[in-house]
């Protein structure tokens, strides 16, 4: 990634996109006080350098997959070729390199209540151990806080999504599968591309956008690296949270500023999440002092995230088709 730096603008707009990932630019220019332009140029700047990627996915309560939350032992010299290898895959939703460079991640989603490809992933000559658990249930109902935290609550009022309070049931197609995949890589993408890509009219894809996003459907993620907000150290953590302590555990760790998803799982652990803290010190004093006091959490695993091959938000990730 091309070399960047975040400003206050840069900030406010991300923090727009992340509201509404497809809200005009002209919107966002008003509430800023800028031009059109200028907010254009900025966001072509840093999706040019790799440093922003807009994705709209289905939400994943109402698209009824499973999901599941696959780790992978391998060969040191074979990581980056699996890694790239699960990247390319349409039933993964994010997949990410461990240190150590032994270790591999990943989240895949299959249809209804399938059950995750083990037994390809077993056959492959770079895989040295594969175990798979289920995730049962997202628990945060918000997106990671440090980056969303730029716009006042006034400006947060000039850019609202769509009102998806009573949302009216749409079945799912698969015209809109293809739609999805297309969303994922951009959700920005203009109607008339679209269109051609999933073999639409430009208003029959306008029309269902809007269908779909009324209906609770479409959901919008903004990938920006952490580094650029300040915070270097990334970690995947495994806790083994007491049963009847998992809710509290959970609804205390969402509210950290640190956290960008928590999701329980099954398996050994019962809890997943994936930290952020600016440096090696701070998650030391996080681990030791944050959640080492919590009641309830019983076992801590660390592992911290070196690359990502891919990355869509957990809490909604495409569905594969």
């Amino acid at each position: 990634m091309e070399s960047v730096m975040l400003d206050t603008l840069d900030q406010c707009m991300l923090h727009a996109l992340q509201i509404d990932g497809r809200v005009p630019f002209s919107r966002i220019a008003a509430v800023l006080d800028v031009s059109d332009r200028t907010v254009a140029r900025r966001f072509g700047r840093l999706r040019a350098a790799g440093a922003l990627r807009v994705s709209a996915v289905p939400h994943s309560h109402v698209a009824a997959d499973t999901q599941w939350l696959v780790r992978l032992r391998v060969h040191p010299r074979a990581a980056t070729g699996v890694a790239r290898t699960l990247a390319a895959r349409h039933d993964t939703a994010w997949v990410t390199e461990l240190s150590g460079g032994t270790e591999i991640v990943c989240l895949f989603r299959v249809p209804g209540n399938g059950a995750a490809p083990l037994a390809m992933l077993s056959a492959h000559p770079g895989i040295v151990e594969v175990t798979a658990q289920r995730l049962l249930r997202h628990l945060m109902d918000h997106r990671w806080r440090g980056r969303m935290s730029a716009l006042t609550e006034q400006q947060l009022a000039g850019i609202h999504p769509p009102d998806t309070a009573t949302p009216d049931p749409v079945r799912l197609t698969d015209l809109d599968r293809r739609l999805f995949r297309m969303l994922s890589a951009d959700g920005r993408a203009a109607c008339a591309d679209l269109a051609r890509q999933v073999d639409w009219s430009e208003s029959a894809v306008r029309r269902r956008l809007t269908e779909l996003r009324g209906a609770g459907m479409l959901l919008f993620d903004v990938e920006v690296e952490p580094a650029l907000f300040g915070f270097s150290a990334q970690c995947l953590l495994w806790l083994s949270v007491t049963p009847s302590r998992l809710n509290t555990v959970a609804a205390s760790l969402a509210a950290d500023t640190e956290t960008a998803y928590l999701g329980a799982t099954t398996g050994r652990h019962n809890l997943l999440a994936v930290t952020l803290s600016r440096d090696a010190g701070t998650l030391y004093s996080y681990l030791s002092e944050r959640i080492g006091a919590l009641p309830g959490v019983e076992q801590v695993e660390t592992a911290p995230i070196t690359a990502y091959a891919k990355r869509f938000a957990p809490a909604q990730m495409s569905r594969a088709s």
